[in-house]
């Protein structure tokens, strides 16, 4: 078995010498960032069409891998779905069911309810895009005149199943409402072209991950090799492209890191998600926390792969070590031969170096011939992550107990695991010697995002209180905001239009609502959205607050304007339906609160705005029918109806 071993080892080791080396760069070959020339701001995109010109070969590869099919639009050549009786999802808490289908092969999905076998309620959406390349989920957009919102449900691909979207489990369904910000899309996809003033309206949006996101904009580069200014890169380095294998080890990081280290990533100030360009480090443009529970080496979240590879001893002693050392971005990972990843393991561990002497495996050939001698089976096994369902990921923590710990993890139940799970703190990935500000805005996102607890708030304060910096700042803000201190808030916010940051001006105004402080709310209200003026969600507040001060003109204009840019906003169509039933406009009144309740069949606000408006009418056999599915839903508002006089 021995001399089998050496000779597969030396069988291996031909074969590293007879692969083009995409991957592993020497020192070498490494050379500043600063001198790849497309980095400056001047050059522009040219998209990936124009690079499949020059290389056919490497499109035509790249195109098949989870990046080139990371975004598309939702037609049947797309989704990796099955359609068929068994799709069919019911959400307990909102008692509302989907059911995914093809119509002239495009994809729909029916929301309805049932009342025995009747259907009391459905809503069809067109779904616009498909997002995720399919090799674990395909998840659906939907586009209202560019605006973004995900659908509630997703296709899981590797148990085969439809279910609900990851986030919209366990009562959190926001149906057809959650707005994809560009957080989301500017890892998903190829960078889209953004609203002004918006946080998930785009002007464009591109079909998948293209070429320029890893090696940065290329006019400079087309533009030279049409000049005829070629370079033997077997040779030396063409300054004109980004090439991430030229690139320092810990810039290489950066790049892959950008969207493959998921967490809570706070921007630096003045800074977009469309800032980082491969070459730069990540601290200039964003810093990611990640918090560290006692059982982290355990269950991980998805887009865990960069910090999961940094923790392992493979990574830091090895000081070579990058993703593009065992991945090759322009091949699929799946149709990738299992020995591509063995021989990057063995160009370490093997007699021949002095890096290692860990090539004699310690695991009984018994053990190791059940992962069939495959290296990353064994030691960067397959397991479940906290944050998507129904999905399996190759744990990029390289260790020697790794497959230990995943036979531990399975005799224990998600409740099991929840019990032994400890918050140990927020652990700052990027910037690694964080100021105290910088780790008070990390907490004030985690309770944003993930965790809404009083002890996140606490530590955010810990942070704040050191950070020597004015109580008007947007941090203090958003931590008063949370706190629900909206008192200690006004006092400190500045005046509305000096405000530069919309959120910062949007807690101010609702803080100021809530207070019932209307012309305070008013003023901030129009500050947020002077700076976000197509962020829906703003002008709807500063609707509201216009129509109880009584400026029914003015409110009435914004809610026009809402629907205006998406039909489907619930609110602006009550609010604009209680305006008109104010003017005595009845007919359109009952109208808009029925268009409202069409969008959602459990909207409060809309049914006791038409419930009172029947009841003005006098109009009974309307009402009795209004009350009586009202009630069904909300029983124990019975004695609102009753004092109204209603009942």
């Amino acid at each position: 078995m021995f001399q089998k071993k050496i000779l597969l080892s030396a069988l291996l080791l031909l074969l590293v010498a007879s692969l083009a080396t995409y991957c592993t760069p020497s020192s070498s070959t490494e050379v500043a960032a600063t001198s790849f020339r497309n980095m400056h701001d001047s050059v522009g995109m040219v998209g990936m069409q124009t690079c499949r010109s020059c290389h056919a070969d490497i499109y035509d590869s790249y195109i098949q891998t989870g990046m080139g099919q990371s975004f598309g639009l939702a037609d049947v050549h797309k989704t990796a779905a099955r359609f068929d009786e068994q799709a069919a999802i019911y959400d307990a808490n909102k008692d509302l069911y989907y059911y995914p289908f093809l119509q002239d092969s495009m994809i729909h999905v029916l929301e309805f309810r049932l009342d025995g076998k009747d259907t009391t309620y459905q809503r069809i959406e067109k779904i616009d895009y498909v997002i995720g390349s399919g090799h674990h989920t395909n998840s659906h957009l939907i586009n209202k005149n560019g605006y973004v919102y995900q659908a509630p449900i997703t296709y899981y691909t590797q148990d085969q199943k439809w279910d609900l979207a990851p986030g919209f489990e366990d009562g959190n369904n926001k149906r057809f409402g959650r707005a994809i910000l560009s957080e989301c899309l500017t890892c998903h996809n190829h960078y889209p072209t953004p609203a002004a003033g918006s946080e998930n309206k785009y002007r464009q949006m591109p079909l998948g991950i293209e070429c320029e996101r890893c090696h940065g904009a290329g006019e400079l580069h087309v533009r030279e090799k049409l000049a005829g200014k070629t370079v033997d890169t077997s040779q030396q380095a063409d300054y004109s492209i980004v090439n991430p294998r030229r690139l320092p080890i810990k810039l290489q990081m950066d790049l892959c890191q950008r969207c493959h280290l998921q967490g809570v990533a706070v921007l630096n100030e003045g800074k977009s998600f469309y800032d980082f360009k491969p070459g730069m480090r990540l601290d200039e443009v964003m810093n990611v926390f990640l918090p560290r529970f006692t059982d982290s080496d355990k269950r991980f979240i998805m887009a865990s792969q960069a910090d999961r590879l940094q923790l392992s001893d493979c990574f830091t002693q090895s000081g070579e070590l990058s993703c593009i050392t065992c991945h090759n971005p322009h091949h699929d990972v799946h149709a990738t031969d299992k020995n591509r990843y063995n021989i990057s393991c063995i160009s370490c561990h093997n007699p021949n170096t002095t890096k290692s002497t860990l090539f004699d495996c310690s695991e009984t050939k018994a053990e190791r011939q059940k992962f069939d001698n495959n290296c990353v089976k064994c030691h960067m096994p397959k397991s479940g992550s906290i944050d998507i369902p129904h999905v399996n990921i190759s744990d990029h923590f390289i260790g020697k107990t790794n497959t230990l710990n995943l036979k531990k993890v399975a005799l224990l139940s998600d409740d099991s695991i929840a019990q032994i799970a400890n918050f140990l703190g927020l652990q700052s990935l990027v910037v690694k010697n964080p100021n105290n500000l910088q780790m008070a805005e990390g907490y004030l996102a985690l309770y944003d995002k993930f965790m809404g607890s009083p002890a996140i708030l606490d530590s955010a304060y810990f942070y704040l209180a050191r950070a020597n910096t004015p109580t008007s700042n947007a941090a203090w803000i958003h931590y008063y905001f949370n706190k629900k201190d909206y008192t200690t808030l006004l006092q400190n916010a500045p005046l509305a239009p000096t405000i530069e940051d919309a959120w910062t001006a949007y807690r101010a105004g609702e803080a100021a609502y809530k207070l019932r402080q209307l012309d305070k709310a008013k003023s901030y209200y129009n500050r947020a959205t002077q700076l976000q003026p197509y962020n829906l969600e703003f002008q709807e507040k500063k609707g509201t607050t216009l129509a109880q001060l009584q400026e029914n003109k003015a409110a009435q204009k914004v809610f026009e304007f809402v629907l205006s840019e998406d039909q489907d906003r619930k609110i602006a169509w009550a609010n604009l339906g209680l305006l008109l039933a104010q003017q005595g406009k009845v007919t359109p009144a009952l109208a808009h609160y029925d268009k409202a309740l069409a969008l959602d069949p459990d909207y409060k606000t809309a049914w006791l705005n038409k419930i009172g408006l029947l009841a003005h009418l006098q109009r009974q056999k309307e009402l009795e029918i209004a009350v009586q599915q009202f009630l069904k839903k909300y029983p124990d508002q019975k004695n609102v109806l009753k004092k109204a006089g209603v009942l």
